[in-house]
């Protein structure tokens, strides 16, 4: 059995960007118990915060949600500018084989990348691709970061090796989901459980369908959108969780 999560964390900033609640995020991560997590806006470095903001850790962010529970982690940074970086992040409980950061923006500022890391299960021989996404708001850059994507799972993953596929997808809409879905042979565990994609932002009135976990090659056993408390009062964006079994 494989738990995992995917959650954009706002840089470690309530919904409001007001609120420093990184340690909270933490702790109810810890809480959830799962394998894998995929991250997304998560700071790297930030040289104003580091000396002003109260609770600031001394390591980087994904360090520090890392903790004891994920011993294994990657970080693609992004987002560059002179205060420091943020992009995404795979925390892990099982050891990665490899990994690799792609850029997908042609904007220096903008956090738009697939992390991809490969892990083989402690507990078995499962080969796995976890690919952790956080891709434009523009539809039409999205669908050139989309044949991206296509590209390099089609060059990178072999036939039978099963995928994870987790991020915000800023498809607000959906109309770009069953088209991604087609185009890399997997499925979606909320329109595949519930018949719709989850509504995730903003987290305190989820109205839009932003987040997404795609799979293929795993049974999927349960999947939920995180929307109670506190999930609603920490990060822009809710949470969702998966369950799988190999």
């Amino acid at each position: 059995m494989l738990k995992v999560l995917t959650y954009n964390i706002h840089k470690g900033f309530d919904r409001h960007n007001r609120e420093f609640v990184l340690h909270e995020i933490r702790q109810h991560l810890q809480l959830a118990d799962v394998d894998i997590v995929f991250l997304q806006e998560i700071q790297g470095r930030h040289y104003h915060h580091e000396s002003r903001v109260s609770g600031w850790p001394e390591v980087s962010q994904f360090e520090f949600l890392a903790d004891t529970l994920w011993p294994h982690y990657a970080y693609g940074k992004n987002a560059i500018y002179s205060k420091g970086h943020h992009g995404n992040a795979i925390l892990s409980r099982h050891p990665f084989e490899r990994w690799e950061n792609i850029n997908l923006s042609r904007f220096r500022r903008a956090s738009r990348s697939l992390l991809h890391g490969v892990t083989n299960l402690t507990d078995s021989n499962v080969r796995l691709h976890l690919i952790c996404v956080h891709l434009d708001l523009v539809g039409f850059e999205r669908k050139r970061q989309i044949n991206i994507l296509r590209h390099h799972i089609n060059d990178a993953v072999a036939e039978g090796e099963p995928v994870i596929l987790a991020g915000d997808f800023n498809d607000w809409n959906g109309r770009m989901g069953r088209h991604l879905e087609s185009l890399l042979a997997m499925q979606e565990v909320f329109r595949m459980s519930h018949g719709k994609y989850a509504k995730t932002f903003p987290s305190n009135w989820p109205i839009l369908k932003m987040d997404r976990i795609y799979f293929n090659h795993l049974k999927l056993l349960e999947c939920q959108c995180l929307n109670g408390q506190p999930w609603k009062q920490l990060s822009d964006h809710l949470p969702l969780y998966a369950q799988f079994a190999y």
